[in-house]
């Protein structure tokens, strides 16, 4: 299969070389089902040119990959997404989007390895493609958040609500998120930051 490195691949710029300075580097993984944002999310945020593997839909996926709700995308990964954020000029966050075709979940175990934490992106319209993915993470006890891209024309719960359809516990955060924005996408990237810091917290009364 040939692989396609981002649009127009020649290399790597100037610009996306690691600095020498980097002594650290951490891994989170922006997992979710399919035509979810999770390509879309790593491309806003990263500073350097994403890399991506994505390929064109063909007839062989037909009867095999589940596309209820958004017939109308014609790429999808194959493999992973990858960006990277300069946290300081000594720590770099290494963004990691799994692909979402459930024929493809083999290759999450990979992705996994060394993961400080995890996204899970959902789509309001196809909540239940997150529930098996949900589940993968909390079987290899991987720590994550949620976030709920906020599709255009999409619906709109409390986010009660959706915790209760997912059923999260209490302690896992939901966010609202807009995979498109830059913003937003920082801001749940540290909402994630947050949460893997307060589990590293203990508190005094259990000292």
């Amino acid at each position: 299969m040939d692989y396609r490195i981002s649009d127009a691949y020649t290399g790597p710029r100037s610009e996306d070389y690691l600095p020498a300075s980097v002594a650290t580097a951490v891994k989170v993984v922006i997992v979710g089902g399919f035509g979810v944002g999770k390509t879309t999310l790593v491309g806003s945020v990263s500073e350097i040119r994403p890399l991506t593997t994505e390929e064109t839909m063909t007839q062989a996926g037909v009867g095999v990959d589940d596309i209820a709700g958004v017939e109308e995308k014609t790429e999808t990964t194959v493999a992973m997404d990858f960006g990277r954020i300069s946290i300081n000029e000594r720590l770099v966050l290494y963004l990691f989007g799994t692909p979402g075709q459930q024929r493809f979940w083999f290759l999450w175990n990979g992705l996994f390895e060394g993961a400080l934490g995890a996204v899970v992106l959902v789509d309001t319209r196809r909540l239940e493609v997150s529930y098996d993915v949900v589940g993968r993470l909390e079987e290899r006890g991987v720590p994550f958040v949620v976030a709920v891209n906020t599709f255009p024309g999409a619906p709109s719960y409390p986010m009660r609500e959706l915790r209760s359809a997912m059923d999260l516990p209490d302690e896992v955060p939901m966010v609202e998120c807009d995979a498109r924005d830059r913003g937003s996408c920082r801001d749940t990237l540290m909402a994630l930051m947050r949460y893997l810091h307060s589990m590293t917290t203990v508190s005094p009364e259990r000292q």
